[in-house]
């Protein structure tokens, strides 16, 4: 499994109560809380200038919210991909991560009536390879289990928090992909 060689920009979505509270979310409709907000208002500036020519998103209420006020600044075209939304984690949605998170990453556990971390990965990759070519330098706004994947198809370790609300610069190179954070 693999990405397009296209350099794009990855933005999670601001933070919600339930990232605080460290709550899944899955497929939860779960809004901004105001950190969240400041936090998308924040990172809008340093994706200025940044050669982006348009916008993706996954149209959850969180990355749907960080999506607008990002483009409040940013003013570029922006499509709702809902193969970007975040990962189905049945019965897991609104309880702790841990400590059954990192069996799942790992394919060694799958709540009850949630996607695989592996299903998760083939549909970030078909949806990656679909949107990733011939349109320029796109700004992803999505979740972090979309994240956890494109880091494992970049050949990076996908344990760890993606951070919200922090432009992520994916750049391939003749080594693999190079991540950097901010502008």
């Amino acid at each position: 499994m693999s990405l397009p060689p296209t350099p794009f920009w990855f933005l999670r979505h601001g933070e919600t109560d339930y990232n605080a509270a460290g709550l899944s979310q899955g497929a939860l409709d779960i809004p901004l809380n105001a950190t969240g907000r400041a936090q998308a208002e924040q990172a809008a500036p340093l994706l200025a200038g940044q050669g982006i020519t348009g916008i993706i998103s996954s149209p959850m209420r969180r990355t749907r919210e960080t999506t607008e006020i990002i483009n409040e600044f940013l003013r570029l075209p922006v499509r709702y991909e809902p193969d970007l939304r975040e990962v189905i984690f049945g019965g897991m949605e609104g309880k702790p991560l841990l400590p059954w998170f990192p069996e799942w990453l790992e394919g060694r556990y799958t709540p009850p009536n949630a996607e695989s971390f592996s299903a998760v990965l083939l549909r970030v990759e078909t949806t990656m390879a679909r949107i990733l070519p011939n349109q320029g330098k796109l700004l992803i706004v999505a979740h972090g289990g979309v994240f956890r994947a494109l880091r494992d198809l970049m050949g990076l370790p996908k344990l760890g928090l993606t951070p919200n609300a922090v432009p992520l610069h994916c750049v391939p190179s003749d080594s693999g992909w190079d991540v950097t954070a901010g502008a």
